[in-house]
């Protein structure tokens, strides 16, 4: 299938149900990191595009058309490695596809020649606008990374979350590799063997602060998609005891499937801490909290994020943050350690959270902590937390 036609597929799906963009794309897709790029700008770049669009079309369409039209745009303006010949053409031919009697193609082909035609134009309307409508952002995330890191750096972040995002390996030694541009991890050598998992190396962080040590006893709460389980799996060595909770049934087995192939068969995977045994341990040395969030440190990797984050909904998210927190701390030993973690540089999520967790659990303490901001560390945006149980 002509790879715009399956890209387009793709976006008119989730211009109907927003799901998860990276779930939207076939995986044995033919071209496939090419359809994932294209996909990913449509859904970055989504303000602008139809902005533009809108300009260009006395109705906006729906359905196929609108994919289309997006996909095609996207190509235009914001892929500059596809010549301008080939993002027509090659458009033009995926709407042929949908049949004479639709006649998309003829659409198709009008509007993106004429956004070739106009394209300085809408440049330069773009260079003059807000940052929000320019980087393509809601305006009330833009306008809270304004004031929390000023307008230089806020718009430094917002580029930085348009970038494509590259993948890393992170080995069972600690090292971290980049995978080459376009890629597949499948083929990567190691990983019919289990001998890495992809994350960046932001998320090191969460695993070095909870320390651990051959022989202990670990519970990963969150632990879906399970790339830091296996990174304390390794540290333990073989050794101890590691469970591993995913209450999403969907991300269980997801979980299970990518343990499977890292050949890590000693860990405990339970959907819920009450289903552990042999025998069942009330409380753990180190606990892991990598908590639902706002996914607002990966957003280059998570594009439509961006379109679900509003006040209402971080509001939400705290408040179930909050709820695990205080079901984990249960779980933790005196004198053991638990750590917070998410992928979100918002300061209710993170430094908040740990305050709030703080005052309601005074028998904790706070012994260090680390955040990644990408327009300072270069990696994906994150944040952890170690907080120590008294002993007595």
């Amino acid at each position: 299938m002509n790879s715009r036609r399956t890209a387009a597929f793709a976006v008119c799906r989730w211009l109907a149900t927003h799901e998860f963009a990276n779930e939207l794309i076939p995986a044995d897709c033919v071209d496939r990191a090419f359809v994932q790029d294209l996909v990913y700008t449509v859904v970055r770049r989504f303000r602008p595009l139809r902005s533009i669009l809108g300009e260009l079309m006395k109705t906006w369409p729906k359905g196929e058309l609108e994919a289309l039209v997006l996909v095609g745009a996207a190509q235009i303006l914001y892929m500059p490695d596809v010549p301008d010949f080939a993002a027509v053409n090659e458009t033009v031919a995926a709407a042929k596809a949908s049949g004479r009697e639709k006649r998309l193609d003829r659409v198709v082909n009008g509007v993106l020649r004429n956004l070739l035609r106009r394209r300085d134009e809408f440049e330069a309307k773009l260079a003059a606008a807000p940052l929000a409508e320019r980087e393509s952002y809601p305006n009330a995330l833009v306008r809270r990374w304004v004031e929390r890191y000023g307008e230089e750096k806020a718009e430094a972040l917002a580029k930085w979350h348009n970038r494509p995002a590259e993948t890393w390996l992170a080995y069972r030694d600690g090292r971290f590799e980049k995978l080459p541009h376009g890629r597949k991890v499948t083929d990567a050598e190691g990983f019919a063997e289990g001998a890495f998992v992809v994350q960046d190396p932001a998320t090191a962080s969460a695993v070095e602060l909870l320390d651990v040590a051959p022989g202990q006893s670990v519970l990963d709460f969150c632990a879906a998609p399970g790339g830091k389980t296996a990174q304390i799996a390794w540290r333990l060595d073989g050794t101890g005891r590691l469970v591993a909770q995913e209450v999403n049934p969907r991300r269980l087995a997801r979980l299970r499937q990518n343990l499977a192939r890292l050949r890590l068969a000693s860990i405990e995977v339970v959907q819920t801490i009450s289903q552990s045994s042999n025998p069942p341990i009330i409380q753990f040395d180190r606990v892991l909290v990598d908590a639902p969030c706002s996914n607002t440190g990966v957003l280059r990797r998570r594009p439509d994020a961006r379109w679900r984050w509003d006040a209402d909904h971080l509001v939400q998210l705290v408040g179930l943050q909050a709820q695990i927190l205080d079901a984990a701390a249960a779980f933790v030993a005196p004198g053991g350690r638990l750590v917070y973690s998410t992928c979100s540089n918002e300061p209710e999520e993170n430094s908040e959270q740990v305050a709030a967790f703080i005052a309601r659990h005074p028998e904790f303490a706070e012994v260090a902590r680390r955040e990644s901001v990408p327009f300072d560390t270069d990696h994906d945006g994150a944040f952890a937390c170690a907080l120590e149980r008294r002993a007595t």
